[in-house]
């Protein structure tokens, strides 16, 4: 295997570029397909690869259930520095499946938390909570739901409200919770991916946007109540979760116990980036950038690294197979 084995652990540097640009210059919805894609295609190689390595270094333990043959010379010297790598990918690979398990559940329990702190309101897709925290996100699920509290709709005007619903159902439409989710889960597979995980967090965003602005027909009206959420939401503590995403900031998610990372509709950072880009022209819905151009170059590097990094881990599982299979006695 060689160096081979390492390099899907630091390939996902070569999307960084592109993590950035793509924000800038591609339609939302090709860029948060194209980072997605990408995050996941990383993170999968990188934990294989680190699997791997944990073979080579479980057969170095005393007591272990691995074939004999599997801790032979012949075998750790598929691995550089086995003696270390092989013990810290154990490490490692723990750390990996802990903390992605951990998101699944807290992903899962804030939902539940959601969905419970509805009981009790007429069934529908729109629930109007009582309550002056303005707030206002999209819950999935088997029967998926916009949920908006009395403070955000009176701190909007009716066609801010109409651009509100547009947005939500968007996040429901195209299932955005699923991208968050899986870009959430690469990120903790492999720490290089975190600048992934944010883009998508905002291009997800702006992908509702472009289309609640089809829906109502004014990107200027969206753009106000972006505006205006964010100057009602200002100051309100909250926490959310990033399988859900929302209007008005997490701030909604405060009592069903979420946690930080809730895509909202006025969180406080991108906010001038999405007012200002909706006041733009609307970007182009073309599927892959032109090639001379800084995002083109950036998407092509960021496809190299993602088939190099396929590849490595490819070559590393087939090589590592017929190696402990001519170790093994039969």
């Amino acid at each position: 295997m060689g160096v081979f084995v390492f390099l899907p652990l630091v390939l996902p540097l070569t999307a960084w570029p592109v993590a950035r640009l793509a924000e800038q210059h591609l339609h939302p919805r090709t860029a948060t397909w194209l980072l997605s894609a990408a995050a996941g295609v990383f993170a999968l190689c990188s934990t294989l690869c680190l699997a791997l390595l944990v073979v080579v270094g479980t057969a170095q333990l005393p007591g272990n259930p691995l074939p004999d043959g599997w801790s032979d010379p012949e075998v750790r010297a598929a691995v550089p520095y086995d003696e270390v790598a092989g013990k810290a990918a154990i490490a490692a690979l723990v750390l990996v499946l802990g903390s992605c398990a951990r998101a699944v559940w807290r992903h899962r329990g804030v939902r539940v938390r959601a969905r419970r702190a509805l009981e009790g309101l007429p069934a529908g897709p729109v629930a109007v909570l009582p309550d002056g925290v303005p707030y206002a996100y999209a819950l999935p699920g088997r029967r998926p739901r916009i949920v908006v509290s009395s403070g955000m709709l009176a701190g909007l005007t009716a066609a801010e409200r109409r651009a509100l619903f547009a947005h939500e159902r968007s996040h429901l439409a195209r299932r955005h919770h699923r991208f968050l989710l899986a870009v959430q889960l690469a990120a903790r597979a492999n720490p290089f991916l975190r600048p992934l995980r944010t883009a998508v967090s905002y291009t997800t965003e702006r992908w509702a946007d472009e289309e609640a602005a089809q829906a109502v027909g004014s990107r200027r009206t969206v753009a106000l109540a972006i505006g205006r959420a964010a100057l009602v939401s200002a100051g309100t503590p909250g926490v959310g979760h990033a399988g859900l995403a929302g209007f008005g900031g997490s701030a909604g998610l405060a009592r069903t116990g979420g946690f930080a990372g809730l895509a909202g509709f006025a969180a406080a950072g991108p906010v001038p980036r999405r007012v200002a880009a909706l006041l733009a022209p609307a970007p182009a819905g073309r599927v892959w950038p032109p090639v001379f151009t800084a995002v083109g170059l950036a998407a092509w590097g960021a496809a190299a690294g993602t088939a190099a990094s396929a590849l490595s881990s490819a070559n590393s599982a087939v090589t590592l197979f017929f190696i402990l299979h001519a170790a093994t006695a039969l």
